[in-house]
């Protein structure tokens, strides 16, 4: 496992622990710096209570009072000596960027890009077809007067705003708040803007002439009914 720490490799490790697993298990971290290490002391716990478990923190930045076993960034060329089974899955939760290296470290270290599976850390990237994409900037509230409508939380972007009274769609509202969202169609057609609803309900515009998936909503041509949680 590589991985910035996240809720499913820990909930992985519990439930390892809890089987007494005895298949080889890694756990391979990458921090700027020990600060950046929540739950160490629990992951500690999880590890020394598998009889075949592995553990390789890799820090950037590290501190003078830190522990870790590699400094600098991972890499393939530090993965390759760790002596990584061939035939291992491996589950990488990181941001997009992370991933793109991390599978990289991983295939040079002989795991094959089939065996590796992620879980992005943060929002995707954007998609907008046949739009230059503007600078990146931080997500925020749109500008002018504040909405009055219900709350709209795009909890990847740890941003959440009221309803504007006048907004057209919930990817328009994103789209006003910087937030990252990926459309094509913007008709409800596509699906590419198909997104997770956390909680919540919506309507739309135009019923969508093949529904989403349940747990899903359409952003391009849906408004909230209330308050709403997105996986953006």
């Amino acid at each position: 496992m590589a991985s910035h720490i996240d809720a499913i490799g820990l909930a992985m490790l519990h439930a390892l622990a809890a089987q007494k697993s005895a298949r080889e298990v890694w756990w391979i971290q990458a921090a700027r710096d020990g600060a950046e290490r929540p739950f160490t002391a629990e992951v500690a716990g999880l590890l020394a209570a598998l009889p075949n478990a592995h553990a390789h923190v890799f820090l950037s930045r590290p501190r003078p009072d830190d522990v870790y076993d590699s400094a600098g960034h991972l890499s393939g060329a530090v993965l390759r000596t760790l002596g990584l089974p061939s035939d291992a899955e491996a589950y990488v939760c990181g941001p997009a960027a992370f991933q793109t290296v991390v599978l990289a470290a991983l295939t040079e270290a002989g795991v094959p890009a089939g065996r590796v599976h992620t879980e992005i850390f943060g929002a995707q990237p954007g998609l907008t077809p046949g739009i230059s994409a503007k600078p990146g900037r931080p997500p925020h509230a749109p500008e002018g007067a504040t909405g009055d409508g219900p709350a709209v939380s795009f909890v990847r972007s740890d941003l959440t705003v009221p309803w504007p009274s006048g907004c057209a769609s919930l990817l328009d509202l994103a789209e006003a708040c910087d937030v990252p969202a990926r459309w094509s169609c913007r008709s409800g057609v596509c699906h590419t803007c198909e997104t997770g609803l956390l909680s919540g309900a919506v309507d739309y515009t135009a019923e969508p002439v093949d529904p989403p998936a349940d747990g899903a909503v359409l952003i391009c041509s849906a408004r909230p009914t209330g308050p709403v949680v997105l996986d953006l």
